[in-house]
């Protein structure tokens, strides 16, 4: 415990607190501010990036208990939070702006993969980070319907202008072809598809692009993992055996294209009667979290059925379940949680500083 209580012990407390987003210190990374030791008093600020926002109160919390630990002769400790500005880095051969490009992907159609993507993306923004959605699901894109959007700005120039959803960027195939016709295209056709949505798309500076993938294991997959370094990928499943059975080949599908997979999610869990509060396990329960563990892949959470999120998934207010105390729990957590794994992750290993692309 240092003897004296001044600027230089509190910097020597902190030195090995890590920044949520890069996983080294705050103090190196020049992230502590305003720093003054008056008495037996502490106050300074802590700039932490958007891409953490999630943890932004816990990472204040854990930086008031390291300081009252490790100088317990103060008794008053003020800690502000202020944003620590860090673009994205400039990545793959568009030059997409993006800290973490996370696909959200599933082994069969039904299983609620557009709503999930959807809610971690919402999740995300509502949190204070910059979050583009990306609806690559090219045969059956229903994100904007999900959301209540119906079309896109003008292109300005040569450049696609994602369509804003209280700040969420969304691009998606539903803004490009009729409603009423279907997409019948091959690899070479959905490539390029993919390719205009990431390069060609005005998403400016991200801290993630959440990217709605088609169900199952196909072309779209190869796609986005030679286009883009993808930070990884979630997949979404139900608790039944024949839906985890193929959210195992989506599993092996992203591994195969070394797309890590960052965690499961297993979406209609349960069903509570708002009548009765009587639990029912309709497709069975806990089935992904035993995969996940079995598997050895972090399990982000669950989703019980609730009536609500279908009807305003059909409203086109996805948005709305966040507001809702049945379902708002479940669906912040999976972001939490994501978000916390990244952090660990960086933690344990920090990843190398990204040269931009000019």
């Amino acid at each position: 415990m240092p003897d004296a209580l001044n600027e230089a012990a509190v910097r020597a407390v902190l030195a090995d607190f890590k920044d949520p987003e890069t996983g080294r210190s705050v103090m190196q990374m020049e992230q502590v501010r305003d720093l003054r030791v008056a008495d037996d008093r502490v106050s300074l600020t802590l700039a932490l990036t958007t891409h953490s926002a999630p943890l932004w109160k816990e990472t204040q919390r854990d930086v008031v208990e390291l300081l009252r630990t490790g100088l317990p002769q103060v008794k008053a400790i003020d800690v502000q939070l202020a944003i620590h500005e860090r673009p994205a880095p400039r990545q793959g051969e568009f030059g997409l702006a993006a800290k973490s490009i996370i696909a959200v992907g599933s082994g069969k159609g039904g299983v609620g993969k557009s709503t999930i993507a959807a809610s971690v993306a919402l999740g995300l923004a509502r949190a204070g980070s910059k979050v583009g959605l990306m609806d690559a699901d090219v045969y059956g894109p229903s994100i904007p319907h999900l959301l209540g959007v119906q079309q896109m700005p003008p292109p300005d120039g040569n450049r696609l202008m994602p369509a804003d959803v209280s700040g969420l960027k969304v691009m998606s195939m539903a803004f490009l072809v009729p409603a009423a016709e279907a997409v019948v295209w091959r690899g070479p056709m959905l490539h390029k598809a993919v390719q205009q949505f990431l390069g060609g798309t005005a998403w400016d500076n991200l801290d993630y692009l959440i990217v709605d993938m088609p169900p199952g294991t196909g072309d779209v997959a190869l796609s986005l993992s030679q286009s883009v370094p993808l930070t990884g990928a979630i997949v979404v499943c139900t608790p039944q055996d024949v839906a985890l059975l193929d959210a195992v080949k989506a599993i092996a599908m992203f591994r195969k294209v070394n797309i890590p997979v960052l965690g499961m999610v297993e979406n209609m869990s349960y069903f509570v009667c708002p009548g009765c509060d009587k639990r029912y396990d309709i497709f069975g329960s806990g089935g992904a979290k035993r995969k996940a563990e079995e598997l050895g892949i972090p399990f982000l959470g669950e989703v019980p059925i609730n009536i609500r999120i279908r009807a305003h998934g059909d409203e086109g207010r996805t948005a709305e379940n966040f507001n809702d105390v049945d379902s708002a729990p479940f669906l912040e957590a999976i972001s939490y949680r994501l978000v916390k794994n990244l952090a660990e992750q960086h933690k344990a290993r920090p990843p190398l500083p990204t040269l931009s692309v000019l």
